[in-house]
């Protein structure tokens, strides 16, 4: 019987790891939704270097979801208000895992900015269903950039 998934904040030496289960959900659920440059344009921004670097930077937070000490789903958030990146392994879909990671992040950015209005996030065509049920909207047409398909979605 497997252990209760744990939360906490990346840390140092986490990078690689959380660098991997992104590529491994991303190739499986979003790659096949774009063309090969936006397959390379997204893996430069999942190398575990630049995912500590704006980690220690503070102009993001990234949030790790663990189970008997694997990584099952990560949540990392720039701004205080836009969701950068979101993935949670296939054998954890359905589980919860997400929807904990939001909540725990939601929680610190209205505890970093109480005034807090809105979260954004710009979802790959197959998210887009995953973010409707966190309470996420359209908040505008499905744009390309750089080869990397997504649509704006706000949570209000």
């Amino acid at each position: 019987m497997r252990g209760p998934i744990a939360f906490r904040e990346m840390a140092a030496g986490d990078e690689q790891g959380v660098s991997a289960l992104i590529e491994e959900v991303f190739n499986e659920f979003i790659a096949p939704d774009y063309a090969p440059g936006g397959i390379e344009e997204f893996k430069k921004h999942i190398v575990p270097e630049d995912l500590l670097r704006r980690h220690e930077r503070g102009d993001s937070f990234i949030l790790l979801a663990e189970e008997d000490g694997e990584l099952v789903g990560v949540i990392d958030v720039r701004d205080g208000s836009h969701i950068r990146l979101f993935f949670v392994r296939k054998d954890h879909h359905g589980k919860g895992v997400g929807r904990n990671l939001f909540d725990l992040s939601l929680e610190r950015c209205r505890r970093d900015d109480p005034a807090l209005e809105e979260i954004t996030v710009n979802s790959s065509p197959y998210a887009i269903h995953i973010y409707e049920n966190l309470g996420f909207t359209v908040a505008g047409p499905e744009r390309t950039r750089n080869g990397m398909r997504h649509i704006p979605m706000a949570y209000r």
